[in-house]
């Protein structure tokens, strides 16, 4: 018997629900006969045991086993009677199993997905970057790649930008040392990007063995978080210093490039498809991305708490896994769930949203479609067919192409109805993700 479902909140619900233990009674029983034929029971051969000291014996685990199954059962036809969609595990709530000797209660208290209605996508207002591609970006790009494949030569003059510099460093802190070469060279290039412009500029016209001593200001949002909002001292001393020598572009060059014919303007041919497709690529990452904030902020509801949680514990360990692979001791890594709470919050309700969006306008990826994905993935292997191969060896590898393969459904679909508007951005701010 099923009591009438009680509501707790939007999301929550709770029911109690009867089982009648009679029609249990032959199962428990055979399942005692079973148990009778592998016994080991002091003072019985194995297969004699009675069954009434098997029933002494293993009656408690017996009937807790059995219960339990009926006590699954039950909630699942009650779930499916009622036609709701449970989100996470149930908190299942009854007296001890193995005491029960009568008909008995137990309650369920669960989430379910929430109901809620789809806004209008052509509310949706999505600014789509147009870039274009110009003969300087190109010859910047190919500027770059003879950068990445400079050789080097000692010289004997002040160092400029571009240059190899090995130097000796000490780095300090609120007057701790922060950081040491010791007597190993500390190599760089002067001018990398990726390293704070103010420390190279205080570098530059050093010669070789010449030191210097220089405070510098980190931003607050500076990305190496030990060094964000801290003053730091820096003593150093030039070793060396080398200049660089680029690459002739030529058809050595290109062919080095994979253009095996060594034709300079193919090679052009060659950056300029390669770039835009990287520009493709990109402009298309962000109008899902568009899109995909346009819908969570046009949807209000609840969201389960056992969705957000499964995902903070998915993220919690997708982000020790990175970490280890990266070196971390288990002792350093200290991951609080709260850290993950937002992206959780934010990466639940999508998928809930998404979902609907596909229930509703039959959005499902196709075979071919899930095949695109993969082979997409495998293109990144040395052996194609091998890594497709593996994809297809287990049905749960398949969960992310299908998933990608169905998002990609669900944005051109979007981008078929919503008002979409041009908007200029530059090739260096596309590359750089700055839309």
């Amino acid at each position: 018997m099923v009591q009438a479902v009680e509501k707790i909140s939007d999301i929550e619900r709770r029911v109690k629900v009867t089982v009648t233990i009679a029609p249990l009674q032959n199962e428990i029983t055979d399942r005692f006969k079973q148990i009778m034929k592998t016994a080991r029971v002091q003072g019985f051969r194995p297969g004699k045991v009675p069954l009434n000291v098997v029933e002494r014996q293993y009656g408690g685990d017996v009937k807790s086993e059995i219960y339990a199954k009926a006590i699954e059962q039950k909630f699942g036809e009650f779930i499916q009677a009622n036609n709701l969609r449970v989100a996470g595990m149930p908190d299942i709530q009854h007296e001890p199993l193995e005491k029960v000797t009568k008909d008995f209660e137990f309650t369920a208290t669960f989430e379910v997905f929430p109901e809620f209605k789809l806004e209008d996508v052509k509310k949706l207002k999505l600014a789509k970057p147009d870039v274009t591609i110009t003969k300087q970006n190109i010859e910047k790009t190919i500027e770059v790649i003879r950068k990445q494949r400079a050789t080097f030569k000692i010289v004997d003059r002040a160092a400029k930008l571009d240059d190899k510099v090995n130097l000796q460093l000490q780095s300090y802190i609120d007057g701790k040392i922060a950081e040491s070469t010791g007597k190993e060279p500390f190599e760089i290039i002067l001018g990398d990007a990726t390293r704070i412009k103010t420390f190279d500029e205080q570098i530059c016209g050093l010669k070789k063995d010449d030191g210097k001593e220089f405070e510098l200001k980190y931003p607050k949002d500076y990305e190496t978080e030990q060094l964000a909002d801290k003053t730091v001292k820096y003593v150093v001393k030039v070793l060396d210093v080398f200049e660089s020598e680029l690459p002739k572009i030529d058809a050595e060059f290109a062919k080095s490039l994979g253009v095996e014919s060594g034709d300079v303007k193919q090679l052009n041919d060659e950056i300029n498809k390669s770039l835009s497709e990287e520009i493709e690529r990109r402009i298309k990452q962000n109008l899902k991305e568009q899109i995909f904030k346009g819908l969570l902020d046009a949807h209000k509801f609840d969201l389960p708490k056992s969705l957000i949680n499964a995902e903070i514990n998915r993220l919690a360990q997708l982000t020790y896994q990175n970490m280890k692979q990266n070196g971390a001791e288990d002792k350093d890594i200290k991951l609080n769930p709260a850290m993950f709470e937002d992206r959780a919050k934010q990466m639940s309700k999508t998928r809930i949203i998404i979902s609907k969006i596909v229930e509703q306008n039959k959005l499902e990826a196709s075979a071919d479609q899930i095949k695109g994905k993969v082979e997409e993935f495998a293109s990144n292997y040395d052996d194609v067919d091998q890594a497709v191969k593996w994809f297809y060896e287990d049905q749960k590898r398949l969960e992310e192409p299908r998933a990608l393969a169905t998002e990609d459904n669900v944005v051109d679909w979007v981008l078929k109805s919503c008002k979409l508007e041009s908007k200029k951005v530059s090739f260096d701010d596309a590359l750089a993700g700055k839309f």
